[in-house]
């Protein structure tokens, strides 16, 4: 079956600024039963969920979670040990002083099953948002996908099925489906943290994880259209960021310092449409 992927590029979504931006876009090249995967990130960041963790005062178990949990005993020994990627060790050895104030921030608001994942606390994402904001996963991902389908449908008559998405993982444990974080749809079982996270380490890595999806179909397939969605974001345009540090790196500049003016300077990819 041939597929086509086209990739939704726009300006940055900027706090606050609603679905505008996306939709307009979307509705240029969308046609009937063509299925939109939408990453998070946008999606929050539209609709204004951030947060500024530079309100927070580090406690001394932030510190410690931040320096002996996450930075030492992961970066240096559990993570070689257990065969994690090259940059995620760098990365975790190369953890600025500012990932205290997150690791505050994620033991106030998600508990100490969060904080002990040395990354991808509770789906809180650090990039694609300026200064020291950080995106959380948005509050309702299934009203949210269902509002953008209805909006699509009133503006060009056309039905559409929406997907939205987050790049962290969905595991397979024998047969059971599962991923690190507190929101997804019905089929995986979430908020797993700390637990999800090391048990993630003995299961099969299927895909990205699906939050939320206007059409009922095996979960498999979701995932499946999450990474051709993934994949295409990554292909096309060489500012995919991954991670916080990906973003620094681009900017030359500390993540903490990055405005919203140099996030407009990029190519962004908030969503994909994929057809057959």
């Amino acid at each position: 079956m041939k597929v086509e992927v086209i990739p939704i590029k726009t300006d940055y979504i900027k706090p606050n600024e609603g679905y505008y931006t996306l939709i307009t876009n979307i509705i240029k090249y969308c046609q009937d039963d063509d299925y939109i995967v939408i990453s998070e990130t946008p999606i929050s960041t539209a609709e204004g969920n951030l947060v500024d963790e530079s309100k927070y005062i580090p406690s001394i178990a932030a510190s410690i979670l931040t320096e002996l949990w996450s930075k030492y005993l992961w970066g240096y020994v559990l993570c070689p040990l257990l065969g994690y990627k090259k940059r995620t060790i760098t990365n975790l050895r190369n953890m600025p002083h500012e990932a205290r104030y997150h690791k505050q921030f994620i033991l106030e608001k998600y508990g100490l099953k969060y904080a002990l994942q040395p990354t991808s606390e509770a789906g809180v994402d650090l990039s694609n948002v300026p200064e020291q904001y950080v995106s959380l996963l948005p509050e309702n991902p299934q009203k949210s996908a269902d509002y953008i389908k209805e909006i699509i449908h009133k503006k060009t008559g056309k039905n559409v099925n929406i997907i939205i998405c987050d790049t962290d993982s969905t595991y397979d444990f024998y047969g059971k489906k599962f991923t690190t974080l507190p929101k997804s749809i019905e089929t995986i079982h979430n908020n797993t943290g700390i637990f999800g996270y090391v048990l993630g380490n003995f299961s099969k890595k299927i895909g990205p994880t699906p939050l939320a999806s206007t059409v009922k179909c095996d979960v498999e397939m979701l995932i499946k259209l999450c990474a051709i969605a993934e994949k295409s974001q990554v292909e096309n345009t060489n500012t995919f960021f991954e991670t916080v540090y990906n973003m620094k790196t681009t900017f030359d500049t500390d993540y903490n310092k990055v405005t919203p003016a140099l996030l407009n300077t990029i190519t962004h990819i908030p969503a994909v449409i994929i057809r057959f």
